[in-house]
């Protein structure tokens, strides 16, 4: 059945309390994402929550409210339990934002997949799951496969207008889903059927409960991407410490650059600000645009923004023609987070916004956030100037912290060996794969796979992937530390380090870089810059000047398709 409803759009407060820096910082209230907007009801009902499409139109925290509650309510008159677990895919749409906060509020257990994901690894993380719906917001629709299997698909739309009302509909009919799939036909009607949901769904579903909100896959193809059970405490920790280690508060607003079905948006650049009474700008078409970013942050009044590397570079090598100027965008800090911030890159930054860079560092596994750099107080600057020594991700935001070595023990302060996180952000293990959880866990404590150094303040300092590093000749060395060093080369505006295979060494280095708009730096010049900067034994042995890398769907530096593409 296709089910509507309108709902009155509230204007924007403009009298909302802000967090005074003189005033002692205090952590939103909230047990989960199902209570994630109660602080703010009861305290500024009128706030502007979210700015979406591209007539970027307001909708306040009450608004917002009654979107979510009329949604959650239709989603458990349509057959859904508590503890259910409902599969959510669409781009960075108020559609994603309702759907994802509606089910919270209905007692499901929401997984949030990649749009862009090819039928059959859509189909096996449904399966994996026992997703029992899958929810689609309409923009989302074009980008979708047309057969998930005997799932259904229920597609959310909400307009919003600039005045007059937001008229909300679920479609529960289950369209096209199942075409080449041997599943049920449509009737006369166009309904699909169905009939009564099935509770029998295979899976994860029985291993997951009401403590349960959210189930994330890590990156990865479908043989080797895992299932991360996150609980209503860990998501309530998560945020907390992400408030707490930038003091998010009213006055603060942002721009979701980053995609909402993976931890880095999802947590930091949605929970978070909208738990912390701040407003979200959702961009139009859902996705990142250079071309509009700068209006998006004007149109906002952003005070902050989070993103990888990545983006942080393209804005930087755009600003010179198009950053408005730091009285147009009032930032107090940036952050970057997913993957390894160049100390070039975070100094150019810190030159041309005018605001700290503040390098954060998390896993899915930890429900995203684990350490961060910290501002020095609300709005002024950490002591010092430019970036930390390369590979500074700060201090811990609510886990322990151990740098274990290959014997099992402790690393004494600025030793390297692999990062251990334990703490109330830390999931159980993963879903449908003890022998991984073993793997991977031990009395709580998640082997990261990463590897890095404390110092004696409890600063965390990383230098690279246990699987990344590059063996050569019995020498271990970190792509991620000559990548940094290749950034600041002449002219380099990104660079990827990758394994050689050789007779002789077992392994050689070999780099492949992107030159900035207008530089014409040859391979003899940045080799040159390498050799006064690293070891021997890391100057990469090959090195080619190309357009473009290959980037994951988050914006990293997709190594595996890096190393096809060069190391032959």
């Amino acid at each position: 059945m296709v089910w509507c409803v309108e709902v009155v759009v509230a204007v924007s407060d403009p009298t909302t309390a802000s967090v005074s820096g003189a005033e002692p910082y205090r952590p939103p209230e909230l047990t989960g994402p199902a209570d994630l907007l109660d602080e703010q009801l009861r305290e500024r009902p009128g706030a502007e929550a979210l700015v979406v499409g591209e007539d970027r139109v307001p909708l306040t925290y009450r608004a917002l409210d009654g979107l979510i509650e009329r949604v959650a309510g239709r989603l458990g008159a349509e057959g859904l339990r508590r503890a259910d677990t409902v599969a959510l895919t669409g781009a960075n749409t108020v559609e994603f934002v309702v759907a994802l906060l509606a089910a919270a509020r209905a007692g499901l257990v929401v997984a949030p997949l990649d749009p862009s994901l090819p039928e059959p690894q859509m189909s096996a993380r449904l399966r994996a799951l026992g997703a029992r719906v899958v929810v689609v917001g309409a923009p989302a629709l074009e980008a979708v496969p047309t057969a998930w299997g005997a799932v259904p698909g229920w597609i959310l739309r909400i307009g919003t207008p600039r005045a007059g009302r937001v008229n909300v509909a679920l479609d529960t009919r289950g369209h096209a889903l199942e075409a080449d799939t041997g599943g049920p036909a449509p009737d006369a009607g166009g309904h699909t059927a169905h009939g009564a949901l099935s509770h029998s769904a295979p899976g994860a579903a029985p291993r997951l409960s009401a403590e349960d909100a959210l189930v994330l896959f890590t990156a990865g193809t479908t043989d080797r991407a895992k299932m991360v059970p996150l609980t209503h405490a860990n998501v309530a920790a998560s945020v907390r410490g992400i408030c707490a280690g930038y003091e998010l508060g009213p006055a603060d607003a942002t721009v979701a650059v980053m995609p909402l079905f993976h931890g880095h948006g999802l947590l930091a650049a949605l929970l978070a600000p909208l738990a912390a009474g701040g407003c979200v700008l959702l961009p139009a078409q859902g996705r990142f645009s250079a071309h509009t970013f700068w209006d998006d942050v004007r149109a906002a009044g952003a005070t902050w923004f989070t993103a990888v590397p990545t983006i942080h570079e393209i804005l930087l090598e755009r600003a010179a023609r198009e950053y408005p100027g730091q009285r147009v965008a009032p930032l107090r800090f940036v952050r970057s987070c997913s993957a390894p911030l160049s100390a070039a890159t975070g100094r150019a930054l810190e030159r041309t916004l005018g605001v700290p860079v503040l390098s954060a560092y998390g896993m899915t596994e930890s429900t995203h956030q684990a350490t961060s750099q910290r501002l020095a107080g609300r709005g002024v600057p950490r002591s010092g100037s430019g970036v930390p020594r390369s590979g500074s991700v700060g201090r811990t935001t609510g886990v322990d912290l151990r740098i274990v070595g290959p014997d099992g023990k402790d690393r004494p302060p600025g030793a390297v060996g692999e990062v251990w996180v334990r703490g109330p952000t830390v999931t159980r293990g993963y879903l449908g794969d003890p022998a991984e959880t073993a793997r991977g866990f031990t009395d709580g404590w998640f082997h990261t796979g990463d590897l890095g150094s404390l110092d004696r303040d409890g600063e965390l300092v990383l230098t690279g992937r246990i699987k990344d590093l590059i063996n050569r000749g019995g020498e271990k060395i970190s792509p991620e530390h000559v990548e940094d060093v290749l950034s600041g080369g002449p002219g380099v505006a990104e660079a990827a380090v990758y394994p050689v295979p050789d007779a002789t060494y077992g392994q050689r280095v070999g780099a492949a870089v992107v030159t900035r708009d207008g530089a014409a730096p040859d391979a003899d010049q940045i080799l040159a810059y390498c050799r006064a900067r690293l070891a021997p034994y890391e100057v990469p042995d090959r090195l080619e000047i190309t357009r473009a890398l290959p980037h994951t769907v988050k914006g990293a530096l997709d190594r595996k398709a890096v190393a096809e593409r060069y190391a032959h």
